[in-house]
């Protein structure tokens, strides 16, 4: 064996840098610790995360991609910020495509399908214990993520996995409205109860009823934002 050391160091690929940093941002963004219309200065960034301005800017890029961020020319980057009109339309493509997703998931599903969305659940319930937001979206995220894989329709899959950022971004909003949680979390339950018993057309009618009372609250959500910002 060498007795050179260094052979043992582990050392961080360049490549994962700005990923890891995308990352970072990501997550300020959908626990709301970097607000809608927020500025992204480079030069703080870059300091706050130990990276170069060039691997900020690629994470940058990366999550204008997924239009969490705005970039304007000879301005800079910052949050995006998401109008109800958007939001509306991402709520009715999702009724539509996660119904459809779920019915078909339902006639596919299988054992370890079932029990990873009731871990997804598990982690959800000690989330909203802690109250922890972050956690909130991401268990919600990886319950869906069972159900909108297993559907069988890639073309489902993908299309929704284009507005996986910005879903996110809402189901923060949504989960952010007094009781909207514990709501949730019937309404997913009730969702794989049905998947349980074999019941695709109820997973569908339960998994448009979950996204039209998600969408509800948002609409309160943007209503009283709308309203402080006309009081100030």
């Amino acid at each position: 064996m060498s007795d050179d050391h260094t052979v043992l160091r582990v050392v961080r690929p360049q490549a994962l840098v700005p990923q890891l940093a995308a990352e970072s941002l990501r997550d300020a963004i959908l626990s709301g610790r970097l607000g809608p219309g927020e500025r992204l200065i480079e030069a703080t960034l870059a300091k706050n995360l130990g990276i170069s301005r060039p691997s900020l800017r690629e994470a940058i890029s990366q999550l204008g991609a997924e239009k969490l961020v705005t970039i304007t020319p000879n301005r800079g980057a910052a949050v995006a910020v998401v109008n109800w009109d958007e939001a509306a339309e991402i709520y009715d493509v999702r009724a539509l495509l996660e119904g459809e997703a779920g019915y078909r998931f339902a006639k596919r599903a299988t054992k370890p399908d079932i029990e990873k969305m009731h871990r997804a659940l598990r982690k959800f319930a000690r989330a909203s214990e802690k109250n922890d937001l972050r956690k909130l979206v991401s268990s919600t995220g990886e319950f869906y993520e069972v159900l909108l894989h297993g559907c069988g329709n890639h073309i489902i899959y993908d299309l929704l996995k284009g507005l996986n950022a910005r879903i996110a971004l809402l189901r923060a909003t949504s989960m952010s409205r007094a009781g909207r949680r514990e709501q949730s979390f019937k309404e997913m339950a009730g969702i794989l109860e049905a998947v349980e018993q074999d019941d695709p057309e109820t997973v569908r009618a339960r998994c448009i009823f979950h996204v039209r009372k998600a969408a509800e609250a948002a609409h309160v959500y943007f209503q009283n934002a709308a309203t402080v910002k006309d009081a100030g």
